[in-house]
């Protein structure tokens, strides 16, 4: 009696899939569970497949170029979306409020995600932004409430409204050195999040960008701590140590790591107090020109180690070369780096 009741249940699971092949020319059953795109779509229409709420499964073709705005809007059921590395384009609303989806894979060669695109997919845990992609979208993970995991590639240069907004479960977010403006409110309640990296300065964040983040500890600047560490290994640290104090404003330090703490960069409207266009409670120099000053500094430093060791080596040189005179007068064997040599040997460092 087992075996029947399993194979009546095996059968029962295949009827109930429905197989569809698509190409754009037909009309897409609503109880379709299985998606293939035939080899010759470059682009699969607009709400082509909206509210197919059984679609579990979309086999996507290499070639495909773009998906139509709210082409799988509603697709609650659909788990895993891997698209081929010759898509350039997600439409807007694309994958909107797709409940179960947990996995999305995007490759490199992407450029461009459209508002909304994945915005309550609630099911989502982690996602990578590639390289190719210069901007966010606005609102486009919004709702995200179990998305963990944020990778920011290097290429990216700009984070638009509302991008992670009431991303609950993110905790911290790592910023990449291409990034020039976080727009307003783009971290807008995320509740766990404590940690903000930045592997450049951002030229621009706009108001309430990291707004309603009661766990928001700290700013911090992993880059410029490790190049300041180098410094203080090198035995440079108690010439460089005071002036540092001198600048750094809301910028704190602990040993060599350079932070901000979040309730420095909140101003009393509720922005923040990161460049020149935002109200300064404080009413001096905003944080932006500290960093920048603190960067300044310390790639002073470096730049003043690098050409004091290349004297030195020609400085050896010179010396090796006239050893077997008894009578080497050392400090001519000296020699200075003209400016111009100087100036090329700083600017490639």
């Amino acid at each position: 009696m087992a075996m029947s009741n399993q194979h009546t249940s095996n059968k029962r699971d295949r009827d109930d899939r429905v197989d569809f092949e698509y190409t754009g020319r037909e009309a897409v059953p609503k109880n379709v569970t299985r998606v293939r795109l035939h080899s010759s779509i470059t682009e699969v229409e607009d709400e082509a497949f909206r509210n197919c709420t059984q679609l579990r499964e979309v086999v996507f073709n290499e070639g495909l170029q773009r998906i139509g705005e709210g082409a799988f809007h509603e697709c609650t059921a659909l788990q895993t979306i891997i698209l081929p590395s010759t898509t350039v384009e997600i439409g807007e609303e694309a994958f909107r409020e797709c409940n179960g989806l947990q996995e999305v894979v995007l490759n490199n060669g992407l450029k461009k995600i459209e508002t909304f695109a994945f915005n309550h997919c609630s099911s989502l845990q982690s996602i990578t932004l590639p390289s190719t992609l210069t901007d966010t979208g606005a609102t486009v993970f919004a709702g995200c409430i179990n998305l963990k995991e944020v990778v920011l590639s290097k290429g990216l240069q700009t984070i638009n409204s509302y991008a992670f907004y009431m991303c609950e479960s993110l905790q911290s977010i790592s910023l990449p050195s291409t990034l020039t403006s976080i727009s307003q409110e783009s971290f807008w309640e995320c509740n766990n999040l404590r940690v903000v990296e930045f592997h450049g300065i951002v030229q621009k964040i706009g108001e309430d960008a990291f707004g309603s983040c009661p766990l928001l500890e700290k700013f911090t600047f992993p880059i410029l701590s490790t190049r300041l560490d180098n410094i203080i290994q090198t035995g440079h640290w108690s010439e460089v140590e005071g002036k540092i104090d001198e600048i750094r404003g809301l910028v704190q330090r602990r040993g060599s790591e350079i932070f901000v703490s979040a309730a420095d960069m909140r101003t009393r409207g509720g922005g923040n107090n990161w460049d020149s266009n935002s109200w300064n409670c404080f009413g001096d120099t905003h944080i932006k020109d500290y960093v920048d000053r603190i960067n300044e500094l310390i790639a002073y430093y470096e730049k003043k180690e690098a050409t004091s060791l290349f004297e030195l080596a020609l400085w050896k040189f010179r010396i090796s070369q006239t050893e077997a005179n008894d009578d080497i007068n050392r400090d001519a064997c000296r020699i200075d780096v003209p400016g111009p040599v100087k100036d090329a040997i700083l600017q490639y460092l």
